[in-house]
């Protein structure tokens, strides 16, 4: 997999020209009773509390529509070639904008529905609002993708063990956490990961956690896949 430079929703919001060649060309999104769905590019709204985003992102990139019934159920349906590098991040996104020092809790659960091909991962994106720092945490992935960084071992934290890298894309700090087994439901207590990055190992200070998004980095998904996201749900303060 190519190194995760100019990927996920900050690029795309702060830096869109980056986003070279995404394409979105005539697609249809699979029939679902959705109350919300787009094919655009950067195609977002809002519900329930969730920010919903297509984010195209990448470079050579095909077709993608995503669909919603609400923040916490919705999916996208994408056809990206079979070529190397992310094509795209679609996600819900709930705000948070507190300190890792003021938050109480921070947990998540989820459960989703993945192809059996292409190359992705399922993953959350946890941004600080400086955008100096990226936690990453993997709960699938599939094909032949795989974090930035180098290894620096594994850790149990939040209810899973994770396989930990750390690395910098030129733009930020990005820090991956890769469960040691696929998982299409669970729990994850997020507070404990950003407390041993701060506290334990001393990767960054006390900042201001700015979003916590949850979707799928998709590599490839030739012929068109659906990834759905059956439920979601973000809270804590």
């Amino acid at each position: 997999m190519a190194p995760k430079t100019l990927r996920g929703t900050v690029r795309a919001l702060i830096a869109p020209a980056l986003a070279l060649a995404a394409t979105v060309g005539p697609a249809s999104a699979p029939a679902h009773a959705a109350v919300w769905n787009s094919c655009d590019q950067w195609g977002n709204t809002t519900l329930d509390g969730y920010i919903l985003y297509n984010n195209i992102w990448g470079s050579g990139a095909g077709s993608q529509c995503v669909w919603a019934n609400s923040g916490t159920n919705w999916g996208a349906w994408a056809d990206h070639p079979d070529t190397g590098g992310i094509k795209s991040y679609p996600n819900s996104k709930k705000v948070i904008n507190k300190p890792i020092s003021s938050l109480s809790s921070l947990t998540s659960t989820y459960r989703v529905t993945v192809p059996s091909a292409g190359a992705y991962n399922t993953s959350y994106d946890i941004w600080d609002t400086d955008h100096d720092y990226e936690i990453m945490l993997w709960v699938n992935h599939h094909g032949p993708v795989g974090p930035l960084g180098t290894a620096q071992g594994t850790v149990s934290l939040g209810g899973h063990t994770w396989n930990v890298y750390k690395g910098n894309n030129g733009a930020n700090e990005v820090f991956s956490f890769l469960r040691t087994s696929d998982s299409t439901s669970g729990t994850v207590n997020i507070l404990p990961v950003l407390k041993w990055i701060k506290d334990t190992k001393g990767w960054m200070g006390d900042e201001t956690i700015g979003d916590v998004q949850f979707g799928y980095e998709i590599t490839s998904s030739a012929g068109g896949l659906d990834f759905r996201t059956d439920s979601l749900t973000v809270s804590g303060g």
